[in-house]
């Protein structure tokens, strides 16, 4: 990952649930950066991102953020909140920054409050340390159930020359976001206005975060914030627009990838919709299913079960139009099975670690592409032994 001017990254530990790792993070930003967000819609957020949203909604220069892993101070009532704002001082003090200017993620067990005590330990040995850390390091720190460390970097070049966008992401599980992932930040020396950072951010991550499922299951703490330390050039805003989103998308389908107990990335693409909004809809009745993606799993070719996905989906939708295809080979066209048939191909794709699942409604132009992953026995594992 490239390193963005005007980011300091430094990681620590407070062991709320890991023992001998670095489970905080601490970046520190230059004077003059801008923020912009988009913050999970569920009505049993954290006290952090209810934070985040006023320093948002402040729209004062964003000086650090700080991240924890391993609790997610999520329904914990005022304790949570006490000790979110305890963090908030310390490091306003510690830095020498408004309170405002401070933006908090967590992410970990629902339900159990944040020990202060091993908050403020962990803030005053991050602000006392003169150790720098990696983006990888970073990124590692944010991970909870993750299986490996989610980064992304992409150059944008402009007539003064190159712009950097880095990213880093967590999430693997309790994956089916309102508004982006469970917690991803994105960071940018490019030189833009708060609400062109806020107006591209929208999009790249509705065409990436917004489009990812593992469980259908949306976290109390979802978070994506990205930062620009306004180092750089000015950018052509629609340049800028897709150079985020790609890395969006990239730190997006590494998630999916890393979904608990997944092997396979799964790609669902349906058109013909009556609205894009529609073919969404379909599209993740479809990620969503147990039964489509355990039948997957199993590299069973039952398109039978992508049809009742469809039908129960709530969108308009007529059986006898319904083509299904599988890796580009067509199983069902007009509501019934392709004649002749022949499911060793599909079979064969369905072997792989990339399957791509295509659904045409045939009753307009409406389009919409999704990704998941497989449902597997180490889901079930990992999710029955998350709080042991």
């Amino acid at each position: 990952m490239d390193a963005v001017p005007g980011v300091t990254l430094k990681t620590g530990r407070a062991e709320y649930a890991y023992q001998g790792r670095d489970d905080v993070l601490l970046a520190t930003l230059v004077d003059g950066t801008v923020a912009a967000g988009v913050l999970t819609q569920s009505a049993t957020r954290s006290p952090e991102v209810d934070w985040c949203r006023g320093a948002l909604q402040a729209d004062q220069s964003a000086r650090a953020l700080w991240v924890n892993a391993g609790n997610s101070n999520a329904f914990t009532g005022s304790r949570g909140a006490q000790a979110t704002r305890g963090i908030v001082q310390l490091l306003s003090d510690g830095l020498a920054v408004g309170e405002q200017q401070i933006y908090l993620a967590s992410t970990g067990v629902i339900g159990v409050p944040l020990p202060q005590d091993k908050a403020n330990a962990a803030v005053q040995a991050v602000l006392g340390s003169d150790a720098e850390a990696t983006w990888q390091s970073a990124a590692a720190a944010i991970g909870t159930t993750d299986t490996f460390s989610k980064g992304a970097s992409r150059s944008l070049e402009t007539t003064d020359g190159p712009i950097t966008i880095t990213g880093i992401a967590k999430g693997s599980g309790m994956i089916a976001p309102d508004m982006a992932t469970m917690l991803a930040f994105v960071f940018t020396d490019a030189k833009i206005a708060q609400k062109d950072l806020q107006a591209a951010l929208r999009v790249a991550a509705d065409n990436s975060f917004n489009a990812i499922t593992v469980d259908s299951d949306t976290s109390t703490s979802d978070t994506l914030l990205v930062f620009a330390t306004q180092q750089g050039p000015s950018p052509d805003l629609a340049a800028f627009t897709d150079a985020l989103t790609a890395v969006c998308h990239d730190l997006a389908l590494q998630v999916v990838r890393d979904g608990e107990g997944a092997q396979k990335l799964i790609e669902v693409r349906v058109g013909g919709a009556v609205s894009d909004a529609s073919a969404k809809t379909v599209a993740l009745a479809i990620a969503n299913s147990p039964l489509v993606k355990t039948a997957i799993a199993g590299e069973d070719a039952n398109w039978g079960r992508v049809v009742m996905a469809v039908g129960k989906a709530g969108e308009p939708a007529e059986r006898d139009k319904l083509s299904i295809a599988f890796g580009g080979i067509a199983v069902a066209q007009n509501g019934v099975c392709v004649e002749g048939y022949d499911e060793a191909p599909v079979a064969a794709h369905l072997a792989g670690s990339e399957i791509f699942l295509d659904v045409d409604l045939g009753l307009g132009a409406g389009l919409a592409v999704v990704w998941t992953c497989d449902l597997t026995h180490g889901y079930i594992s990992i999710n029955a032994d998350y709080r042991s």
